[in-house]
């Protein structure tokens, strides 16, 4: 599951060798930082994840799902990966469009909100016939410690995003979704598990008070039994 992060600078520490060699003297601007100490840069029209593996994240893990949803959603394509002793990376093409978060998407929350819903409605929407299963026992919003009490019944089972999150949603200047990143806990569940997060995180990154907006914009009523037990499971897994 994607932590929270931010781009700050690279300060005193030195670039991963690995992106030097990807970057083969071209610009590696750092765009995001998790809090376990993962990078991602942008190289030109790529992207360059580069994980230690201390942080616990597998990016062999978001690499074949990326190949699997490649030709169903507008989703990065890879175009190479690698590991060493240290780390494991992923280059990936750039999609259009930016994180719908930041000064810009504050001020334009409803077309943010409305991108939000619009995408979690395409992944909701593909066919899961030919999902791998030996997959869907690694997404965390297939499981139901007993910490929780009983998992309510599965309004679906739909393709599920796994990290739904704001940032991980992309949108234009113009206002209109373009793509979803981020797909390392892509699997099958319930629809709730999205939903749960993704109106979550409208309060971390818009502010308290849009969950309603959020929920009109994807065409459902809150279920607040299934709201309850998802963020509940998602602070467990995170």
């Amino acid at each position: 599951m994607a932590l929270t992060g931010d781009a700050s600078a690279l300060d005193d520490e030195p670039l991963p060798v690995v992106v030097a060699e990807l970057a083969n003297g071209r610009t590696a601007e750092l765009v995001w930082r998790n809090d376990l100490g993962g990078l991602t840069f942008r190289v030109d029209d790529e992207f360059v994840k580069w994980n230690p593996r201390r942080t616990g994240i597998d990016l062999e893990r978001e690499r074949v799902r990326l190949d699997w949803i490649a030709d169903r959603h507008p989703a990065p394509r890879v175009r190479a990966w690698g590991a060493d002793e240290e780390a494991q990376w992923l280059v990936t093409a750039a999609v259009p469009g930016g994180h719908a978060v930041g000064d810009m998407w504050r001020a334009r929350r409803s077309d943010a909100i409305a991108a939000i819903a619009t995408g979690l409605r395409a992944i909701h929407a593909i066919s899961i016939e030919d999902f791998p299963t030996a997959w869907e026992a690694e997404a965390w919003a297939g499981r139901a410690p007993s910490a929780l009490g009983p998992r309510p019944p599965i309004d679906g089972p739909v393709l599920v995003h796994g990290d739904a999150c704001a940032p991980n949603t992309l949108i234009d200047e113009s206002g209109e979704w373009t793509g979803n990143v981020d797909f390392g806990d892509l699997g099958v569940g319930d629809r709730w598990a999205d939903l749960a997060v993704a109106s979550l995180s409208l309060d971390w990154n818009f502010g308290d008070g849009h969950q309603r907006e959020f929920f009109d914009a994807y065409g459902v009523e809150p279920d607040h039994e299934r709201i309850r037990y998802y963020r509940g499971l998602w602070h467990l897994e995170s």
